[in-house]
C-alpha cells in the first residue's frame, strides 16, 4: 500500500465513481421490465437489484482479469495519468446517454476510455488489438444477436405452450418468474460490470507497482467495487429504466420472463468464458427478441435507431474525450485538477438540466412525462339563491325565480317562469 500515491488515490475513487454510474446507468437491464409490467415495485425492485449485484460481485474475477491483462499491455509503461483520463472519458458519456434516456454501454464506455488514452500516451503498442477484437467487438456484435433470438424463441414457445391458459392466472405466475429472472440477470451484472472496475484498479496498481503483473483483483478492491455498483444500482437509472419498460417496445409478463432468462444465460456463460460483453447490449437485444415472439408484438424501431447509434457511437466517443483528456493531464499537476474540474462540471451541468423533467420512482411508468398534471375540477360553490322579477306572475304581481349561483335569468315565454339556471 505504501505505494499509493495520492494521483493513485484519486484515479481508484474516480474509478469507485465510474462504478457508481455504471450501476444506475445499467439497473434498467435487470429491471426495466419487472417495473413495466408491475411485477415489482420501482423501489423494490432497485433494492433487490442492488443487493444482487453486491453478490456478484464476489462470483467471479475472469473479467477483471481480462481488462487488468489483456485489452491493455500492462508494460507499456502506462501511468496513472493514463487510467484517470480514460475513466473521465468513460464517466462523461454516461451521464451523457443517462440524460438522454439511452442504454449505452458502459463497458464500451470504458473500454472506449482505456483505448483513447492509451492510444494518445504510448501509441498502439499498449493495445492489444487480437484482445479487443476477440474480447471486446466480437461479443458486442454477437452477444446482442444471440440474446434477441433466444428471447424471441423463448417468447414464441411460452405463447405456444399458454394458448389455452386463463391469461390473468398464468400472468401471475409469470410476473413470479419475472422476479426470479430479474434477480439472476442482476446477478449476473455484478459478476460482469462490477468487475470491469475491479480490473481498472487493478490496472493502476500495477502500473506503480503496488501489484504483480497478473495479479487477481485484492479482496478490498472486490468489495469497494461491489459496493459502489450496488449504490448506484439502489439509485435507479429511472430515465433509461423508462425507455427500456416502455420505450422499445410493450412488454407483457411472458415477454418479460423470456427475455431476462435469455438475457441472464447469456451473461453468465461470457462472465465464465471471460468476455466483457455490454450487459446494456445483451438486455435490449432480448427485449427486441421478446417484442417480436409475441404475435402482434412490436419494436418501436426509431428508438432502436437511436439506441444503436449510440452503441456505435460509445467507444470512439469516449475514446476522443479520454485522449484530449490524458493529454491535458500529461502537463502536470496542473492538467490533472483542469481534467478533475471539466469532469466535475460536465457532471453537475447533466445533472441540473436533468433536474429540468426528472424522472424518478412515482412516474417512470407513466404514459406521457409531458402531459400536465390533471387539476381537479374546482368544487361548485353553494348554490346562492337570489330571486328575480319574473313577468307573468300572478294578478300581476312578479314571480321569484330561483337562480343557482347567481346566474343571470334567461327570459322566458309571456306568461311562464324562466327555467333555474345551473352552474
Amino acid at each position: 500500500m505504501e505505494h499509493i500515491t495520492l494521483l493513485v488515490g484519486v484515479v481508484i475513487i474516480t474509478a469507485l465513481v465510474f462504478d457508481f454510474t455504471n450501476g444506475f446507468h445499467d439497473t434498467a437491464n435487470a429491471m426495466a421490465t419487472t417495473i413495466s409490467t408491475g411485477a415489482l415495485s420501482p423501489k423494490v425492485a432497485v433494492a433487490m437489484s442492488a443487493i444482487l449485484n453486491l453478490v456478484g460481485a464476489f462470483l467471479s474475477v475472469e473479467v477483471a482479469k481480462a481488462i487488468s491483462g489483456g485489452i491493455i499491455d500492462e508494460s507499456a509503461g502506462l501511468q496513472p495519468e493514463v487510467i484517470f483520463a480514460a475513466l473521465v472519458g468513460a464517466i462523461l458519456w454516461n451521464l451523457l446517454t443517462w440524460l438522454l434516456g439511452l442504454p449505452s454501454s458502459s463497458s464500451h464506455a470504458l473500454f472506449g476510455g482505456l483505448i483513447g488514452a492509451t492510444l494518445m500516451a504510448v501509441g498502439t503498442s499498449g493495445v492489444n488489438a487480437g484482445a479487443v477484437m476477440s474480447k471486446v467487438l466480437l461479443p458486442a456484435i454477437a452477444a446482442p444477436i444471440v440474446a434477441g433470438l433466444a428471447a424471441w424463441a423463448a417468447t414464441r414457445l411460452t405463447y405456444r405452450i399458454n394458448r389455452n391458459a386463463d391469461e390473468k392466472v398464468s400472468g401471475k405466475g409469470y410476473r413470479a418468474g419475472q422476479i426470479a429472472s430479474a434477480g439472476l440477470v442482476s446477478l449476473a451484472h455484478g459478476t460482469n460490470d462490477a468487475q470491469k472496475t475491479m480490473g481498472v484498479i487493478t490496472l493502476t496498481l500495477i502500473t506503480v507497482g503496488a501489484l504483480a503483473p497478473g495479479s487477481n483483483p485484492p479482496t478490498w478492491v472486490i468489495t469497494s467495487a461491489g459496493v459502489a455498483i450496488a449504490l448506484g444500482t439502489y439509485l435507479g437509472g429511472w430515465r433509461i429504466i423508462r425507455t427500456m419498460g416502455k420505450g422499445l417496445t410493450d412488454i407483457r409478463p411472458p415477454q418479460g420472463f423470456a427475455a431476462q432468462t435469455s438475457a441472464a444465460t447469456v451473461i453468465l456463460a461470457s462472465s465464465n468464458l471471460g468476455f466483457s460483453l455490454s450487459t446494456t447490449q445483451v438486455c435490449s437485444g432480448s427485449v427486441m427478441g421478446a417484442g417480436l415472439g409475441r404475435k402482434g408484438g412490436t419494436v418501436r424501431w426509431s428508438t432502436a435507431g437511436r439506441m444503436a447509434a449510440a452503441w456505435g457511437l460509445t467507444l470512439p466517443a469516449a475514446g476522443l474525450v479520454a485522449a484530449a483528456a490524458e493529454f491535458l493531464a500529461r502537463q502536470g499537476d496542473w492538467g490533472v485538477i483542469a481534467v478533475g474540474a471539466i469532469l466535475v462540471a460536465g457532471a453537475g451541468s447533466m445533472y441540473l438540466i436533468s433536474r429540468r423533467k426528472p424522472v424518478d420512482a412515482s412516474n417512470v411508468t407513466a404514459d406521457d412525462l409531458d402531459a400536465p398534471a390533471t387539476a381537479a375540477a374546482p368544487a361548485c360553490p353553494a348554490a346562492q339563491i337570489v330571486t328575480v322579477p319574473a313577468q307573468g306572475g300572478p294578478h300581476g304581481a312578479p314571480a321569484l325565480t330561483p337562480i343557482a349561483g347567481g346566474a343571470p335569468a334567461t327570459a322566458g315565454d309571456a306568461g311562464s317562469e324562466p327555467a333555474a339556471t345551473a352552474v
